[in-house]
């Protein structure tokens, strides 16, 4: 599956979801589907905890 399929597919579902369920229910659909997303980058190794929380509390004075 190319990106671009994969990207109508979420988009496709996201829509379905709220057309059943309403805004609410599509908008937990999509933050589950953020969560999973980067829980599974993070099992892959390509983001790491230790490095998010450093962004997260960085001090952002240049």
């Amino acid at each position: 599956m190319t990106r671009g399929q994969f990207g109508f597919l979420a988009g496709f579902l996201v829509v379905a979801v709220w057309a059943l369920g309403g805004a609410g229910a599509a908008a937990a659909a999509t933050v589950a589907g953020l969560v999973g997303w980067l829980l599974v980058r993070v099992r892959d190794g390509d983001v790491s905890v230790p490095g998010l929380a450093d962004r997260a509390t960085a001090d952002r004075r240049r």
